[in-house]
C-alpha cells in the first residue's frame, strides 16, 4: 500500500477533524452536570477549544488551559471575545466545573495541584478511553506502541486518579464516540493529531507511520471509502471536599 504524504499541521488537523469526535462526550457530560446560565466551567487540556465552545453556547462562563500553543492559539481565534485560555492553569480555579477531557495517569501531581486550588463542592469531570475491547481505535493505537518500541499503554484509570486527588466520586457513564472520516487520507491526518503517534515518528519516520495507520484502518474503510470506528468513552465525576 502506497503511503498517505498529507500536510502534516497535528493542532489544525485535530481543530478541523478529530476534535469534533467526542461531542458526544462533551455533551453527555454537561447534561449529566445541567451545565448552563450560571455554570462557570474551566476546561484543562482544553485543545483547540470546542468542549468551551459549546458550553459557551449553553450560557455558561466559560475559560481554559492547554500546554499545546498551536491549540491555544486555534482556541482564541474561535472563542469568543474574554474568554481566556493559557498553556498553564492559573492558580486559583474560582468554577463550578472543571473538566479534564482527555485525562492521563501521568497527570496526577497536576490534579492534586488543581484540587488544593479548586473552590470546595466544585465538580471535576475526568474521561478517556473505555474498555479496549469496546474501542474499535484500540489496534490503530498499538501500532504506535510497536513502532515507538514499547508496550502498549493502557487507558487511564480514572478511579485511581480520582482517589488520588483526594476528591470524591459522585458519577460516572459511558459514552458512544465512534470516530468518521471522509477516507483513509483523513483518517490518517485525524489520528496522527491525537499526539498518540509522536514518538512513533520520531523512532521511525512519518511516512513510515502513515503507511502502518492505513493498513491498521483497513478493516474499517466502508464500500463507499469512508471509514467507521466505533468506540466507547469513560468519565468520572468527582466533588472537591
Amino acid at each position: 500500500m502506497t503511503p498517505t504524504l498529507v500536510p502534516h499541521h497535528p493542532a489544525r488537523d485535530w481543530a478541523e477533524i478529530q476534535e469534533r469526535m467526542l461531542v458526544p462526550l462533551y455533551e453527555a457530560v454537561y447534561d449529566h452536570l445541567g451545565v448552563g446560565a450560571g455554570t462557570r466551567l474551566f476546561g484543562l487540556g482544553c485543545g483547540s477549544g470546542l468542549a468551551l465552545l459549546m458550553a459557551a453556547a449553553r450560557g455558561a462562563r466559560v475559560a481554559g488551559a492547554d500546554r499545546d500553543h498551536a491549540r491555544v492559539a486555534l482556541a482564541r481565534e474561535r472563542l469568543p471575545e474574554g474568554v481566556t485560555v493559557t498553556e498553564e492553569p492559573p492558580e486559583d480555579l474560582p468554577y463550578d466545573v472543571i473538566t479534564a477531557f482527555h485525562a492521563t495517569d501521568g497527570m496526577l501531581p497536576g490534579l492534586r495541584s488543581l484540587t488544593r486550588s479548586a473552590q470546595p463542592g466544585a465538580a471535576v469531570v475526568l474521561a478517556g478511553w473505555g474498555p479496549s475491547e469496546r474501542c474499535a481505535t484500540e489496534p490503530v493505537l498499538r501500532v504506535a506502541a510497536r513502532l515507538a518500541d514499547h508496550a502498549p499503554a493502557p487507558g487511564p484509570d480514572l478511579d485511581a486518579l480520582v482517589a488520588g486527588a483526594g476528591l470524591r466520586p459522585v458519577g460516572s457513564g459511558r459514552v458512544a464516540c465512534p470516530f468518521g472520516y471522509a477516507g483513509e487520507a483523513s483518517a490518517v491526518r485525524g489520528l496522527l493529531s491525537t499526539g498518540a503517534f509522536e514518538e512513533a515518528v520520531r523512532a521511525t519516520d512519518l511516512s513510515q507511520v502513515e503507511k502502518e495507520i492505513e493498513e491498521a484502518l483497513a478493516p474499517y474503510v466502508r464500500p463507499d471509502g469512508t471509514v467507521w470506528m466505533p468506540n466507547v468513552f469513560r468519565y468520572v465525576v468527582a466533588r472537591v471536599a
